[in-house]
C-alpha cells in the first residue's frame, strides 16, 4: 500500500533536537526556563507585538484572555460559529453566554452580522476566528469593536504568519492567540501563545497560568489561577520551529497552488478565498463541491490511505450549544455540508498532491 498521507503532520526543521538536548543538559525540564523566554520573544518579534506568554494550549490562551477582559457570569461573548470548539469552550468556563455569528462568502465572520449582534446583544468581548489560515476582515471588525467598547480577542490558532495589509493576524485586537498543536503550521506537540501590546496584561496572564502564586517565600494565593504554562522542553521545540516558519508558509501556499493546478479543469470546485489585501498561510487546503458527497470522497481517499476531513461543524449546530443565539447560520451550514480539508503537510511533494487529486478526479468526473 502507498504511504499514508496525513492531513497536516508535524514537520521538524533540524534544530529542534539540539535545543531539546540543551534543555535536558540545563535540567530545566518542567515549566519555565530559558527556552520559554526565547520562544515568547521569537513569537512576539515575528508578530510585531510587545509581549507574549507561552501556554499549554491555544484554548488556555483564550481562557486567560477572557479572564483578563473580566468576562464572567451572565456576560455575553460573541464568537465565530464556523470554528473549532476550543475557540469557544472558554466562554462556558467563565459562566458567560456565547452568541454566535455566521460567515460571509469568504468563510470568516461577516462584519454586517457582527455589527448587528453587537448592537443587539451588547457583548463584553468577541472571539474572532481566522479560519484555516485565512485572515478575517479583522480591520473592519476591530473598528466595530472599538466603537462599541467590545474587547476583540483574535483566535489566530490556525493563522500564524497570515497577514492583512502587511499586519500579522492576532495583532489587531487587545489579545491574540496562537496554537502549536501537533497539526498546526508549526508545533510544540501541544501548546499555545497569548500575545498583546499590553505588557502588564501579559505579565498577569503568566501569573494566572502558574496557579496565580503571589511573590511570597511560601505558596500564597489571592486569586484563582491555572496550571497553563508551557514546559521548557516544548518551548525548545518551538524555538526551532519558529526558525523555519517563513519556509513552512511558502510550502503550504505551494501545496495549495499544486492542488488548484491539478484540479483546474474540474467544474464545481471552489477554493477558500483570500480577502483583498490579505495573504494566508494556507494551513489547510480547503474547498467546497457543487455536487458530490464529501463523506463518500473522504471514504474513497481513506481507501487510498489518504486522510481528509469535513470542514468544521458550526458551533450553533453542536449539541453543547443547543439553544444558543446565532446571527445568520446558513452560510456556515452550507460550507459544512459541501466542504473538504485535503492533506496539506509541508513534507508533501507534487507527486503526493497528484495522488490525492487523482482520487478526487475519479470520484467527481
Amino acid at each position: 500500500m502507498s504511504k499514508r498521507l496525513y492531513l497536516s503532520p508535524p514537520h521538524m526543521g533540524g534544530n529542534e533536537l539540539r535545543y531539546i538536548q540543551e534543555a535536558f543538559e540545563s535540567n530545566y525540564i518542567a515549566p519555565l526556563g530559558a527556552f520559554v523566554d526565547r520562544f515568547e520573544e521569537a513569537v512576539a518579534s515575528f508578530s510585531g507585538v510587545k509581549a507574549a506568554a507561552a501556554l499549554s494550549s491555544g484554548t488556555a490562551a483564550i481562557h486567560l484572555a477572557l479572564r483578563l477582559t473580566g468576562v464572567g457570569e451572565g456576560d455575553r461573548v460573541l464568537a465565530s460559529t464556523f470554528t473549532f470548539v476550543g475557540s469557544v469552550a472558554p466562554i462556558l468556563y467563565q459562566g458567560a453566554e456565547p452568541v454566535f455569528v455566521d460567515s460571509d462568502k469568504h468563510w470568516n465572520a461577516d462584519p454586517k452580522l457582527v455589527e448587528e449582534a453587537i448592537l443587539r446583544e451588547k457583548p463584553k468581548a468577541f472571539i474572532l476566528t481566522h479560519l484555516y489560515g485565512q485572515c478575517a476582515k479583522v480591520d473592519q471588525i476591530a473598528e466595530l469593536c472599538e466603537a462599541h467598547g467590545v474587547t476583540l480577542i483574535e483566535d489566530a490558532a490556525e493563522s500564524l504568519g497570515a497577514t492583512l495589509n502587511g499586519r500579522q493576524s492576532g495583532t489587531f485586537g487587545r489579545f491574540g492567540i496562537y496554537s502549536f498543536n501537533g497539526n498546526k503550521i508549526i508545533t510544540t506537540s501541544g501548546g499555545g501563545m497569548l500575545v498583546s501590546d499590553e505588557e502588564e496584561a501579559i505579565a498577569h496572564a503568566r501569573k494566572l497560568a502558574t496557579q496565580a502564586r503571589e511573590p511570597f517565600p511560601w505558596y500564597e494565593h489571592e486569586e484563582l489561577g491555572y496550571n497553563y504554562r508551557m514546559s521548557n522542553v516544548l518551548a525548545a521545540i518551538g524555538v526551532g520551529q519558529m526558525e523555519i516558519l517563513p519556509e513552512r508558509i511558502e510550502e503550504k501556499r505551494q501545496i495549495f497552488e499544486w492542488y488548484r493546478e491539478a484540479l483546474s479543469d474540474l467544474e464545481g470546485i471552489e477554493w477558500m478565498p483570500e480577502i483583498p489585501g490579505s495573504r494566508g498561510n494556507r494551513w489547510l487546503t480547503t474547498l467546497t463541491l457543487a455536487q458530490g458527497d464529501p463523506m463518500r470522497i473522504i471514504q474513497a481517499l481513506e481507501e487510498a490511505n489518504i486522510e481528509a476531513r469535513l470542514l468544521w461543524k458550526p458551533m450553533h449546530r453542536q449539541p453543547l450549544f443547543a439553544g444558543a443565539k446565532c446571527y445568520g447560520g446558513a452560510v456556515s451550514e452550507e460550507l459544512f455540508a459541501r466542504g473538504l480539508c485535503l492533506p496539506s503537510g509541508t513534507a508533501m511533494g507534487r507527486e503526493d498532491v497528484e495522488r490525492v487529486a487523482s482520487v478526487l478526479r475519479r470520484e467527481l468526473v
